[in-house]
């Protein structure tokens, strides 16, 4: 019988330390969202061989994230990430070493992105797994701590795009590229070092409570109660399963897929081409990104802050009717760049909310010991539409230009958040805040068999 393991005193490192190793990723992944595809448009000129290669990175990204929730669970999600990072590393800092021999033809700059992706998804769910347990460790609220892990992405993602964007005018593309793989060493580095070795271990077993909760939800359901290892495709099996009962995490799922497949290509194809017709050229884009990450961060802060006393429904969808469509049109509308950057900077205020929400709900509604493998599965299928979003954005520039895609891209963004809206499903966002999931609440609410459906995600990613 396991034993149960005391809790441990108030500490605010593993809260530092994580938010320290998501800062410095998220920063180098947003320098190399500017280099990669200014990278391939300068070599290439091609709208369409940009999208592949955004592709070839967050196809495995999506892929690999999605089978690696139980390895999660098993290996631990600090083993998990510093590992995944130092492979990226690796690999990110090949691409510029490569191209400076002449040994870069397009189909190893592809195989070497698509490494990066495959490593990055496991190492980008770690992370957030752990999460939850650095906010126990620090005595933090779960809200307060979704919304610190939001202001920290919001700080990196403002960071992030004024580095790359500048060092790419000044520099090139292949300086963000190394700069990228230099971000990944040193994540790597704050996990494997800064953290406690024991945090994160899968191994250490549940509180007392949640423990024969667990065991008399398997008794009931035949699912595993976390006690014992299992195999691999059971526990896989047992996140999905969950996925199934909750129709508010699958609503979720929906919107942000399609959310996410937009953003994708607005991102890695239709800001770069416009960034390069208006001849405004990359330091556009990392102004752009600057300015709604400067307001996104002030947007996060407030969420940190007074997140717990608004309702969740009524800003979730006001935060994305700012951050959404209004970026596609203000670029078709062919507007001086400083008209753009107030359109970003309003949107990222919006978008500032969002995470800290969404995350929130999903640690709320989760077991514990359930939470590597739903949040893999989750961000997966909520992430599936990515790796298409910047081949079907390429496809139709080619197709129908610029300008039509953009009004088209804007469209849909305000139709798909609108009419999600209307949904029953938003009102249960409020029904669980200030709790944590719980091994009794991997059943369905409701009693009823649960119907299949896509999995939830924990927060819109933003390409």
């Amino acid at each position: 019988m396991a034993t149960v393991v005391d809790a441990p005193a108030r500490s605010l490192r593993p809260l530092v330390g994580v938010l320290s190793a998501m800062a410095v990723s998220i920063t180098g992944t947003r320098v190399s969202a500017i280099a990669l595809p200014w990278f391939v448009l300068a070599t290439t000129g091609s709208a369409t061989m940009t999208g592949l290669v955004a592709f070839a990175e967050m196809a495995p990204y999506v892929l690999v994230k999605a089978l690696t929730g139980p390895l999660v669970d098993r290996l631990g999600p600090r083993v998990v990430s510093w590992t995944t990072d130092l492979v990226s590393a690796v690999a990110a800092g090949l691409v510029p070493l490569l191209h400076a021999l002449g040994m870069l033809p397009f189909g190893v700059l592809l195989a070497m992105v698509a490494v990066i992706g495959a490593m990055r998804g496991p190492g980008d769910l770690a992370k957030s797994v752990m999460v939850p347990e650095a906010a126990d460790r620090a005595r933090v609220p779960m809200e307060r701590a979704t919304g610190f892990s939001g202001v920290t992405e919001r700080l990196a993602s403002t960071v992030g795009p004024a580095v790359g964007g500048g060092l790419v005018a000044l520099m090139g593309p292949l300086a963000g590229l190394a700069l990228n793989a230099a971000t990944f060493a040193l994540g790597s580095l704050v996990i494997a070092f800064a953290l406690p070795r024991g945090m994160g271990r899968a191994a250490a077993p549940a509180p007392a409570a949640e423990q024969a909760a667990a065991a008399e939800s398997a008794a009931e359901s035949g699912a595993d109660s976390g006690a014992e290892p299992v195999g691999y495709w059971r526990m896989f099996r047992e996140g999905f399963t969950f996925l199934r009962s909750d129709p508010l995490l699958l609503t979720v799922t929906v919107l942000v897929g399609i959310t996410n497949l937009l953003d994708a290509g607005f991102m890695t194809v239709l800001l770069p081409v416009w960034a390069r017709e208006s001849g405004n050229g990359p330091a556009a884009i990392g102004l752009t990104g600057t300015a709604g990450g400067i307001t996104a961060v002030v947007g996060s802060l407030i969420a940190a802050a007074i997140a717990h006393r608004l309702p969740r429904r009524t800003v979730f969808f006001a935060g994305y009717l700012l951050v959404g469509a209004p970026r596609f049109l203000v670029l078709a509308c062919g507007a001086p760049l400083w008209v753009v950057l107030t359109v970003f900077a309003v949107g990222g205020f919006g978008g500032g909310f969002l995470n800290p929400i969404l995350g929130a709900v999903l640690f709320e509604r989760v077991p514990r010991h359930l939470l590597g493998r739903v949040h893999a599965l989750g961000d997966s299928l909520a992430w599936a539409g990515i790796p298409l979003g910047g081949l079907l954005a390429g496809a139709a520039v080619g197709l129908v230009g610029l300008i039509p895609t953009l009004v088209a891209g804007g469209a849909l963004y305000f139709a798909s958040t609108n009419l999600a809206g209307l949904r029953p499903e938003w009102r249960e966002m409020d029904r669980r805040r200030g709790r944590t999931g719980t091994a009794d609440e991997a059943k369905p609410e409701s009693g009823a068999e649960p119907e299949p459906g896509p999995a939830p995600a924990s927060v819109p990613a933003r390409p």
